[in-house]
């Protein structure tokens, strides 16, 4: 064979090579295209006038529930070079880095040991919780709860002082009005993700006057105002809310009602804390037919308590879905769940949180995964 031939058979094999793997794209669904190389096929499509093929992007968002640093807990994450709560994380963080997008309930203020750490009731705990949540996967903290003036305002701006300085986007609280006026929206891979947080209260302890702005709360006129200029804004907006009772592994009636106006005015995703324990997932709808996903408590992440439920939280998930096709964009909520997590230990020492099935089939707990799933899964009759 000539070297002319050999030249010709060669390119002739690397062109159909290529039109094959174009058509194998093809039917793998515009589900699979990156963020970058899908706005770049947009763009061609539009430029071309061929804008009748809808263009998908898709993120995975996650929550957890409620970390709350009791001192059995910081006790053992102490260090002689000062606080590591990142082995308490091990287990968990290759399922958080399995997300695009994790929030979570810092419930217990991290104003650091200058101020002085402390437990029940008035807590404040060590900072480096922060730099570990965030080292584990976590992108934004919540922090508005019943204990954010725990150790008043100089644990508050303490904390947002080391917030700041590690890069943790963060809501709930704020530094000045200022701080609070400014949008908490972040972009992930090409979807803007707005994020309010809200609690009932503040254990009793009064807001100082002339500092109002400095925790958000669900008594609050504005709420459905906020949320929705947020949602102008955004394509997704998330609204963490602190509220429900104690130790009840049902919704009241007020979280139902609160859920249904946040959804009316805006909210697409609703995450509960402050029970302690998980309650049930419910979709809900505005009176266009909108839907919205709440996950009414995830319990506890981590902690130090030890009541029955207590030791049981979950990361919450959620797939979001942006679908442009023409000059329209819709945004779709799918496969809303929630991974059962439990948090470990020997007697207060070792704290670990580990996937709930992982501690039932060590036989660290008696109740397993599946029906704590088929708890948060049954359907809430609404009235």
């Amino acid at each position: 064979m000539s070297y002319k031939l050999v030249l010709l058979f060669s390119f002739t094999i690397v062109l159909a090579g290529g039109i094959i793997f174009l058509a194998g794209n093809e039917f793998e669904g515009e589900e699979r295209i990156s963020a970058a190389a899908g706005e770049r096929s947009y763009e061609l499509m539009e430029k071309q006038g061929d804008m009748k093929r809808p263009f998908v992007k898709e993120v995975k968002i996650g929550a957890l529930g409620d970390v709350l640093l009791h001192e059995n807990v910081y006790d053992d994450a102490e260090t002689d070079d000062g606080y590591d709560f990142s082995p308490m994380l091990t287990h968990i963080k290759e399922h958080l880095h399995d997300l695009d997008f994790v929030m979570a309930n810092q419930e217990s203020m991290p104003g650091g040991t200058e101020i002085g750490l402390s437990s029940y009731p008035l807590f404040n705990s060590p900072r480096q919780i922060v730099d570990d949540l965030q080292n584990a996967g976590v992108d934004l903290l919540s922090l508005a709860n019943n204990h954010s003036l725990d150790a008043g305002l100089e644990g508050l701006y303490s904390a947002i002082d080391h917030l700041n300085k590690t890069g943790m986007p963060y809501t709930g609280i704020f530094e000045s009005p200022e701080d609070r006026e400014e949008d908490r929206i972040i972009n992930v891979q090409g979807i803007d993700i707005g994020v309010l947080a809200y609690t009932y209260g503040l254990n009793g302890i009064p807001v100082p006057e002339g500092h109002e702005y400095a925790v958000s709360l669900l008594d609050n006129p504005h709420i459905d105002e906020e949320i929705n200029q947020l949602r102008e804004r955004s394509d997704v907006v998330v609204v963490h809310a602190h509220w429900g009772d104690e130790y009840e592994r049902m919704p009241n009636d007020d979280q139902r009602r609160m859920a249904q106006e946040f959804t009316d005015a805006g909210a697409d995703i609703i995450i509960g804390h402050h029970p302690h324990v998980l309650q049930p997932i419910d979709w809900l709808e505005d009176e266009d037919g909108r839907q919205a996903v709440v996950f009414y408590s995830l319990g506890n992440f981590l902690s130090g308590q030890v009541f029955e439920y207590t030791d049981i939280g979950g990361i919450g998930r959620i797939t979001v879905r942006k679908v442009r096709e023409g000059d329209s964009t819709s945004i779709e909520l799918a496969k809303p769940d929630i991974l059962p997590t439990f948090v470990q230990h020997e007697d207060h020492d070792n704290y670990r949180v580990l996937l709930l099935e992982d501690a039932y089939e060590k036989e660290h707990i008696d109740k397993s995964h599946q029906k704590i799933t088929a708890h948060v899964n049954q359907k809430i009759e609404n009235d």
